[in-house]
């Protein structure tokens, strides 16, 4: 068990939409609520942290975490284009304040995947408007909650529309190849670092045509996690970098930057070029865009094994979680050391965890991912802190809330809490 000094931040992740409930404004509550949603059940209530977090912030803290990553939902601040919510931002400030007077230093993102339904209704992020409405809602929450912050991730995972085109493409060509066999389906969503279900949405995809007409004037919404378009990429990294300046303009103390969903990338024989490639597109392209940044949010799961033909399946026998990763958590220290040869800042790491049913598992996964860490830091590598995915079994997007990422139990009928030994493992972690 590896030991880290009291200034580094051990913490756990949620996002909003996932722990909240009852995000009614934005774009993945309509979608999963779609009589031919791709999702296997809306959200609803959630994990009702949105009432409950003074007692899950207060469960960190007993057990001995000190910081907390989670994300202030735009569609709860902006519901409607142009019009601030001044009750939701207070909600926001509780929460922040809840976290210092328990000793848990709150990092805020800006966004985690859901955006106000209006936004998308615009174009979403394809549209060039788009980046400056970003930076309008990131001064705004800058200028009511900046001076009770010192980190701020703008956009999670700006990387994932990517990722989600190269999985689409290719399990496209698979359903073409092989009847779209229900096997291999699952083994391309295994590629993807959030929750998604190609094949569900493969089949609805003509019937969700006309009720994304409907509910957002276009059979093909723009949301975040969308296929996305080299013009949408550039779009996303103009988002940040004006967010980055309204957010400096207001506190310029603050530290700002964003997260990336990142694989450790292993070459196999003759997989060499089609590895080189795979990492331009998941990190290297995205340097220009984020290298002043005060630090860079670090998010890995697994690895991906790139042969001749690209992406490789799991080996024969390999241990697999309830997301078709496959168990491997010495891929964090080997992704930290890649990146920290081209970005220079600090490094956080923003999310890293399993989603399994035996937390015996979750504790070796944090064990050896930890020691991983330890090993970097000691190298000299500026890792300012570990925040595990998730605190909560929350709504893990398309695929419901059949995944247990949490660091502790959600009972959803009463929401009754029961935390793993996992949540107090973590929490030794510090000295």
């Amino acid at each position: 068990m590896p030991v880290f000094p009291k200034n580094f931040f051990v913490g756990a992740a949620t996002a909003a939409h996932q722990v909240e409930g009852n995000n009614l404004h934005s774009d993945y509550w309509l979608m999963e609520n779609m009589p031919h949603t791709s999702f296997a059940e809306p959200s609803g209530d959630a994990c009702d942290h949105y009432k409950l977090y003074q007692q899950d912030i207060e469960m960190m803290a007993g057990a001995g975490l000190n910081a907390y990553r989670f994300s202030i939902e735009w569609a709860r601040i902006e519901p409607r284009e142009g019009r601030f919510d001044a009750a939701e931002i207070a909600h926001y400030r509780d929460v922040i304040r809840c976290c210092r007077k328990n000793g848990l230093e709150p990092v805020a993102t800006l966004h985690h995947f859901t955006s106000p339904a209006w936004l998308i209704r615009k174009g979403g992020w394809e549209a060039e408007t788009t980046p400056e409405l970003f930076a309008r809602y990131a001064r705004f929450v800058a200028e009511q909650l900046g001076s009770e912050l010192n980190y701020i991730c703008t956009i999670n995972e700006a990387n994932m529309g990517v990722q989600i085109a190269a999985i689409s493409e290719r399990y496209t060509r698979q359903m073409k190849a092989t009847a779209a066999k229900t096997v291999e389906g699952g083994a391309a969503e295994g590629q993807v670092q959030m929750g998604i279900d190609l094949q569900k949405m493969m089949e609805n995809r003509k019937l969700a045509v006309m009720e994304n007409e409907q509910l957002f004037g276009t059979p093909q919404p723009h949301v975040f996690c969308s296929s996305r378009t080299p013009r949408g990429d550039e779009l996303v990294m103009e988002a940040h970098k004006k967010a980055k300046v309204a957010i400096k303009s207001v506190a310029p103390r603050i530290k700002v930057g964003l997260t990336l969903s990142l694989h450790d990338i292993q070459a196999q024989p003759g997989g060499e070029e089609n590895a080189a490639r795979e990492w331009w597109e998941e990190f290297t392209h995205y340097l220009p865009a984020i290298e002043s940044d005060d630090f860079l949010g670090v998010q890995n799961y697994t690895r991906s094994r790139i042969g001749a033909n690209g992406i490789l399946p799991n080996e024969a026998g390999a241990e697999t979680t309830q997301m078709d990763y496959e168990f491997y958590p010495q891929g964090l220290e080997a992704v930290i050391r890649r990146v920290a040869r081209k970005f220079h800042g600090e490094l956080i790491v923003t999310e890293n965890g399993i989603a399994t049913a035996d937390d015996t598992r979750r504790i070796a996964y944090i064990d050896l991912a930890t020691q991983g860490v330890a090993r970097c830091i000691t190298d000299g590598i500026p890792i300012k802190g570990y925040f595990y995915w998730s605190l909560l079994d929350n709504f893990e997007w398309q695929k419901g809330f059949a995944m247990t990422f949490g660091l502790v139990a959600v009972d959803r009928s009463t929401m009754a809490r029961t935390p793993k030994e996992s949540l107090h493992y973590l929490g030794h972690l510090r000295v």
